[in-house]
């Protein structure tokens, strides 16, 4: 029944109905996911449905949405509009707040935007989100072309004393411990080797300079990212430079995601050493990530500018209940 809804054009949202832990936001991605990508069972929710007898895609409205899409103007048409602002409100760190409860226990209830505008506004914003969020997808001034001041200084692969690497010579090797075989076979997660720091002069300045630009004070920036920051090592050779610490704890899942791909990676594992292009695929994960901590303000300025302003939905005939805008 999954299968044929997975097709190139198409876009999910995996989430589970409660969380063992405290909430993460929804995996956004385009193919197929794992089922326990999220904690214990993932529930997958795609944009549209594939429909086998007219080999022709629907949106995957229910009778509620099309109601609210009517009642804006708007067709099934717009349906990633509103996938998107979904991904923009689960994701701003003020709804996971507000909503700390209730998201322990069932499905997020969302306010939906009373406008076509505000719904436009709020999905360019997930949509910029959901690229960071997709490893695949290459993101100017983030993981491609000149990066950002405040992207540039994060984790950069770098060798002991400035000495350079060669991954033919093990240089890039994970052997710092990062991962072993537990009961079955299954990959856990080790200590590794990490060096927490401050930031030097020109990390910090290349931080302020970019997040500046972004109309973000100092104070803001290091509440977003941390205070302090770390060296990632790979072996006693090589290691990322400036991995500041809520990236480095960063977690989708339930697991921190840069740790967890380190886990897979150990060379014993994986049975040979990293390449130049995976190292760097580490560095741009890490930069997505700081990315996404610093979209935090934007994004909660927009829940809380859809929450002032959502949608009533409209009271059945005869009901005496008041109007209930999640």
């Amino acid at each position: 029944d999954y299968f044929s809804h997975v097709f190139d054009a198409n876009i999910w949202l995996a989430a589970v109905q409660q969380n063992r832990k405290s909430f993460d936001p929804p995996v956004v991605t385009g193919t197929l996911c794992s089922l326990h990508v999220i904690e214990r069972g993932a529930n997958l929710f795609p944009a549209y449905l594939h429909l086998r007898t007219h080999d022709a895609r629907q949106p995957n409205l229910s009778r509620a949405g099309s109601t609210y899409f009517e009642s804006l103007g708007l067709s099934g048409s717009g349906v990633e509009a509103l996938f998107y602002h979904l991904v923009a409100v689960l994701c701003s760190p003020a709804y996971a707040t507000a909503n700390a409860s209730a998201l322990r226990q069932d499905w997020p209830r969302i306010p939906l935007p009373n406008s076509k505008q505000a719904l436009a506004q709020s999905a360019e914003l997930g949509s910029s989100l959901a690229a960071l969020l997709d490893p695949d997808r290459p993101v100017e001034g983030v993981t491609a072309g000149k990066p950002r001041p405040e992207i540039s200084a994060i984790a950069v692969i770098s060798g002991e004393g400035g000495v350079a690497l060669n991954p033919d010579a093990g240089d890039l090797d994970v052997t710092a411990g990062w991962g072993h075989r537990g009961k079955g076979g299954a990959v856990m997660p080790a200590k590794g080797r990490v060096i927490e720091r401050g930031y030097n002069p020109e990390e910090r300045a290349a931080l302020l300079a970019g997040t500046a630009q972004l109309g973000l004070s100092e104070r803001q920036t290091f509440e977003l990212v941390g205070e302090r920051t770390f060296d990632v090592y790979l072996n006693d050779r090589a290691y990322w430079r400036n991995i500041p610490v809520r990236v480095w704890e960063y977690t989708i899942g339930g697991y921190q995601v840069i740790k967890k791909w380190l886990s897979y990676r150990e060379r014993e594992i994986l049975g040979r050493g990293l390449t130049m292009g995976e190292a760097r695929d580490a560095t741009g994960i890490a930069r997505r990530i700081a990315a996404i901590l610093l979209l935090g303000p934007e994004l909660d300025a927009n829940y809380a500018a859809i929450k002032s302003a959502a949608f009533a939905w409209p009271r059945p005939k005869g009901a005496n209940t008041p109007d209930v805008p999640e």
